[in-house]
């Protein structure tokens, strides 16, 4: 019996460590597991004997209960709190509030960091040697802590330490496309996060682990729900719940948001008008922002979707969209609050170019918005396709802030069973120059506000999280939301730098390990583009959900929700023509830009059919026709993820069995997909070219017609 119970406890005891280590990727990045390397670990734990964060309030609690987490999972045990100066001691805290760090003589170092900014110096202390995180202000010790961790995590030389580091751009957000339902637009990571119906009694703890994984990478705001506005989140029932959630972020720096719905006047106000110029509807905008700020002091402001598919707005009573973006921005000017308002506007009734129409519309409202106003613009002039150029109104409006949104929910790149790691496309966005004032006018300097000197600036990104286990549905999906921030807080990183710290934390710091994923995820998203649109093909997924290829889509009740819209294929070519022999769109950019566009000899092939309308015979700079080439593009795209298969596959023992076996399971099906798009659009744009598949290209086993019969009425929208 005895021998038997022993059994059972070694079971068990296998099984919960087990439990343990399968984890399903809930920590995310921020693995405070026992480092590995002999070496380095004996490194750290003779450079780090203790540690001290001075000062008591809600930030420093998190920053010291995120430091003794981290300090005692990844050393083997607790650093023990010391009072007591000696050598190996790690302090924290606000500079002005702790007097021993005045010793350190680093006030010059935190002069121009603002509130957010952090000092880690190796330095000494009463001729101690101690590592300092220090700040101006309690969040900048809550961030330093959590690079400090990084540095661990990623296993870096402490000696020396003499890093200076602050946000670039000031407002950093997540914006949830989550509705009350717990339904979440274009989310494919389970339902919402936020309970609503138990909110706010009933705190989930993945809302405190939710506010970590956002701090630890610098994000500091959060717009709870769709852009889609359900008015009846600005009703006192759903204000309280809010509240609740402001709650649980603010120890974490991170302020809370709401999207609005411009007719709430109309909607819960009992008002008849929406109005933006009607004294009772500011009124009615003034009374719900001082209700907000009573319950929620630090609250964020409003993001705005108006006069877009279907969406209420000013234009509804002849205003344009700066009347409707000032009327909230007085609400809110106030308290401290911003108005976010989103450029992604067009309507079906105007027969133009859909990507011309946010800058028809916004370019002559240039300096006519408040200075709490930002203009959120998404990153191309359509709607996050796998490549677009960037968009034109970046450093076409001087006089107004804009921010740029991104989406790391996957829409239009796979949903969240593709591995596509979108660090490439944030840095390709990002690092685009505008020639708004010259050379060096990137899309990051307009973001930031350096170019035209703008105090304000913000930067947004379409949260792809939900209630599956690992956050994200697909595991690499986390390196995106991790990307996301890194870059919102440097947008000097590099996709590659920011690549191999995630694959540190989250996966391994072997070597072995790191490369080739490394390799893997660099290559990702070119390879998708490859395999869906190549050559700046774009709009051409399925009808209604996204999901997969449907480049035949036509004769809907508006043109610009085609796919025929965007290619043009017919028995000449394919193509949109925004030359101005075209659309003209090209002429959006300013001169530099647009004749880079515009001239075929400097079109980048990656914009080719983006710009123009080109014969199947083109002859391209590789020397094959633009068939043939589109054709290779096609099948390259679907051989590179049956290369990562072989890479990953190869990594076998190497990382934790959970998360092999997922990884392994979604580039199944991945692959499965990409050959699905290679197939339907090679065929489909056959039908038109009425020229041969290139010979050492296999042929497609299934017909057009089978392709375009597929029926999928339940896939996620």
């Amino acid at each position: 019996m005895k021998t038997l119970i022993l059994a059972f406890i070694f079971l068990f005891v296998l099984s919960t460590a087990h439990a343990l280590r399968a984890e399903g990727g809930y920590r995310l990045w921020l693995k405070y597991d026992l480092i590995s390397n002999p070496q380095k670990l004996q490194s750290y734990q003779q450079a780090i004997r203790g540690w001290m964060i001075i000062g008591d309030c809600p930030i420093l609690t998190a920053a010291k209960k995120e430091l003794q987490t981290g300090l005692e999972g990844l050393l083997g045990s607790t650093a023990p709190f010391s009072d007591e100066l000696k050598n190996g001691l790690v302090i924290a805290g606000t500079y002005k509030d702790a007097p021993l760090l005045a010793k350190a003589n680093l006030g010059d170092k935190l002069k121009n960091l603002g509130p957010e900014g952090f000092v880690i110096v190796n330095t000494t202390i009463t001729d101690k040697k101690v590592i300092v995180i220090t700040a101006n202000a309690d969040a900048g010790v809550l961030y330093g802590v959590f690079h400090f961790l990084r540095l661990l995590q990623t296993q870096q030389n402490l000696e020396p330490l003499d890093l200076v580091s602050f946000p670039k751009i000031r407002l950093r957000l997540l914006n949830h496309w989550d509705n009350l339902d717990r339904t979440v637009e274009r989310g494919y990571a389970g339902f919402s996060l936020w309970d609503w119906h138990k909110l706010p009694d009933y705190i989930h703890s993945y809302y405190h682990d939710y506010a970590r994984a956002n701090a630890s990478i610098g994000i500091n705001g959060t717009v709870l729900n769709n852009v889609n506005a359900n008015a009846l989140i600005l009703t006192p029932l759903y204000l309280e719940k809010v509240a609740a959630l402001a709650e649980v972020f603010r120890p974490y720096n991170i302020k809370v948001y709401l999207s609005i719905r411009f007719s709430a006047p109309i909607d819960i106000g009992g008002l008849k008008v929406s109005d933006p110029l009607d004294k009772q509807v500011r009124q009615w905008w003034k009374a719900k922002a001082g209700e907000i700020y009573a319950l929620i002091p630090d609250f964020g402001g409003f993001l705005v979707k108006a006069n877009s598919e279907g969406q209420p707005g000013p234009q509804n009573y002849g205003r344009t969209h700066a009347d409707g973006a000032n009327m909230l921005a007085d609400a809110l000017q106030p308290f401290g609050g911003v108005v976010m308002w989103r450029a992604f506007v067009y309507d079906d009734n105007i027969k133009e170019d859909r990507a011309k129409q946010a800058y028809n519309e916004f370019k002559p409202l240039d300096g006519a918005f408040g200075e709490n106003v930002l203009v959120q613009v998404k990153n191309g002039p359509i709607d996050f396709q796998p490549r677009e150029p960037f968009h034109p109104l970046f450093g076409a409006t001087p006089k107004t802030s804009l921010m740029v949104e991104f989406q790391i929910t996957q829409e239009y790149l796979g949903f969240s069973t593709h591995l596509v790691y979108l660090g490439t496309l944030f840095k390709e966005v990002l690092d685009a120059d505008t020639y708004a004032r010259g050379a060096g006018s990137t899309v990051a300097k307009i973001v930031d506000g350096s170019l035209d000197k703008h105090t304000i600036s913000g930067i947004a990104g379409v949260a792809n999280t939900g209630t599956d286990r690992n956050w994200t549905g697909h595991l690499f999906a986390q390196a995106n939301w991790y990307a996301f921030g890194r870059l919102a807080w440097d947008h000097q990183l590099t996709a590659e730098a920011i690549a191999e710290e995630w694959i540190r934390m989250t996966l391994s710091n072997d070597p072995t390990v790191i490369q080739p994923v490394k390799k893997m995820m660099m290559a990702s998203r070119e390879n998708t583009v490859n395999y869906m649109s190549p050559l700046g093909l774009h709009h051409i997924m399925g009808w209604g959900h996204h999901y997969g290829p449907a480049p035949w889509i036509k004769d809907k009740h508006r043109d610009d929700w085609t796919s025929v819209y965007y290619h043009k294929a017919d028995s000449s070519g394919v193509g949109f023509d925004r030359t101005a022999r075209g659309s003209n769109a090209v002429s959006q950019y300013c001169p530099p830009v647009a004749k880079k566009f515009t001239a075929l000899e400097t079109c980048p092939d990656e914009y080719l059919l983006w710009f123009h309308h080109l014969s199947w015979d083109y002859k391209m700079r590789s020397g094959k026709t633009l068939w043939e080439e589109l054709c290779h593009r096609y099948y390259a795209g679907a051989a590179a993820v049956q290369e990562m298969q072989n890479t990953w596959n190869a990594l076998q023992g190497k990382i934790d069995e959970d998360s092999f076996r997922h990884v392994q399971a979604m580039l199944k099906i991945q692959e499965k997909e990409a050959v699905w798009w290679r197939n339907a659009c090679v065929l489909y744009f056959q039908s038109f070219s009425r020229r041969p598949m290139p010979a050492e290209l296999e042929k497609p086993q299934k017909s057009l017609q089978y392709y375009q019969e597929l029926s999928f009425p339940f896939a996620p929208k």
